[in-house]
Formats: structure tokens, sequence, C-alpha cells
């Protein structure tokens, strides 16, 4: 028991050690389009990384969709299932929107309403460098917390997509464009 112990305290203390070191997660979003892999921005987005990671390893995630497609633009999901019935969220958090980490073509960044620290399950990835939403003296932008490792062509296609309106949401994709999994992945 006493070895257990010991094993169990080592092992918490080098995944610190390794989160300290500067580790990075890696997160594979897979989708009946194909898998996006990202790497997240453990050290400069805590707050948006944790969020979501939480949601990501309750499985939220799974059996969503991409709901929002604006070529040029960006795909935007985590928020509906099909038929877009929203699922419920955690409380929102803080905006961490930092005007040194631009959402340009490849990031993920944090979905929210019009009030800063409003982002809750939602997230978008950026198909453009898309200026506008970077955060500066007079907006507080959306905060970016990962990047696009591979799978770009997967991003572009989605983005691609045939849209038109469902209910009252435009933008929604014609065919659903699922999310089947998250899988983390921490790296050291």
């Amino acid at each position: 028991m006493v070895n257990n112990l010991k094993s169990a305290a080592l092992g918490s203390l080098l995944l610190a050690f390794a989160t300290f070191a500067g580790a990075q997660t890696l997160v594979t979003i897979k989708t009946t389009e194909g898998n996006i892999q990202l790497k997240l921005y453990d050290d400069k987005a805590p707050i948006s990384v944790k969020n979501f990671m939480s949601y990501a390893s309750e499985n939220y995630y799974k059996g969503t969709i991409f709901h929002r497609v604006i070529p040029g633009f960006m795909i935007q999901g985590g928020g509906f299932a099909t038929a877009m019935e929203k699922k419920p969220t955690k409380a929102p958090i803080k905006n961490e929107a930092q005007p040194f980490i631009p959402n340009k073509r490849g990031t993920i960044a944090m979905a929210r309403t019009n009030a800063p620290d409003s982002a809750t399950s939602q997230f978008f990835i950026n198909v453009a460098n898309n200026n506008f939403l970077n955060k500066t003296a007079s907006q507080a932008g959306y905060a970016v917390f990962g990047e696009v490792t591979e799978g770009m062509a997967v991003i572009d296609a989605i983005s691609t997509t045939e849209t038109g309106r469902r209910g009252p949401y435009s933008d929604v994709p014609k065919k659903d464009v699922m999310i089947t999994d998250v899988v983390i992945k921490t790296k050291e």
C-alpha cells in the first residue's frame, strides 16, 4: 500500500512538472468528415484549455455537430446535437483573448455572445486570418486557445459544405457534420 501511495505521489509530481515545464495538450477531434488534430495553448490560455478539456473529458462533444459554417471565415461547433438541439452547458468562463494570440487561419477559439465573459462549450476554428476578432484596446476579442497541427483539409472541406436555415439558425450545414469523439493526449 505504501509503495502504491509513493507511486501515485510520484506520478502526480511528474505530471505537475511536465505541465510546469511546458507540456502541451494534444487533441484529436474526430468528425464524420475526417480528423482534426490540435495543439492547445495550456500556458497562454489556461482557463479556456481547462474548460475545453472538461467538456471533452466528459464526452460532451460526442454527437454534437458543426452547426455554423461560413466559407472564408470559420466553422463553429460544440453546442448543438443533431436536429439543432441545444445542449445544456456549465457556467461561462472569463475571456482570455490576448492581442499577441491572433485569430489566424488554423487556430481554435472560444465562441461567445456579445458579452465578453460568456463562452461555455462552443468553439470555432478559423479558416482565414480573422484579425477583426482579435483583442484590441477597444474590443474584448475572442480567446484563441490552440492551433491545428493536422487536418486543415478536413476543416476546409467542412467550411465549403452547403448550408441553409434550420428554424431560427442560419449557416447550418444541410448534411450534419458530426463530432464523433474528442481524444486527449498530453505531450511532454
